[in-house]
């Protein structure tokens, strides 16, 4: 079987950013026994990933290391209309990937005791962002 609903999620600044519990309590109610979560996030220049939850120096290095990584001031960027950054936030969202999944187990998401759900956002004004969420049982 599969269930599916769709978990909006406001605006965020550029960064990584936990939503772990946003989307434990939109999927809790139909979280079987067993099965699998697929998380997709329908946007170009944002992402999903999953590390650490505790310590926020964590995502702050994340984005230090990132922005060194992919940075705005390349200067042979051809897709430019956007702004800066746009086509490093395209970049690394193709880097990071726009789907996770995650195992279910007990009616939970089987994560580990550190790990953390990221809003990976690229942009300096991303906006409003959506996912969709996918359980397979």
């Amino acid at each position: 079987m599969v269930a599916q609903v769709e978990i909006a999620l406001p605006p965020y600044p550029k960064g990584f950013h936990l939503i772990t519990r946003t989307i434990q309590d939109k999927v809790a109610p139909l979280l079987p026994e067993s099965g699998l979560l697929n998380l997709f996030i329908h946007h170009t220049s944002a992402a999903l990933s999953i590390n650490e939850n505790a310590d926020p120096s964590v995502r702050t290095d994340f984005e230090t290391f990132v922005d060194s990584w992919i940075p705005e001031s390349y200067p042979h960027y051809t897709h430019v209309d956007e702004g800066a950054d746009d086509m490093p936030a395209h970049i690394k969202a193709s880097t990071f990937g726009v789907s996770i999944n995650i195992p279910i187990s007990n009616h939970k998401l089987k994560l580990g005791t550190w790990q953390g759900i990221y809003l990976c956002e690229f942009r300096r004004h991303g906006g409003s962002r959506r996912v969709t969420a996918t359980i397979l049982y």
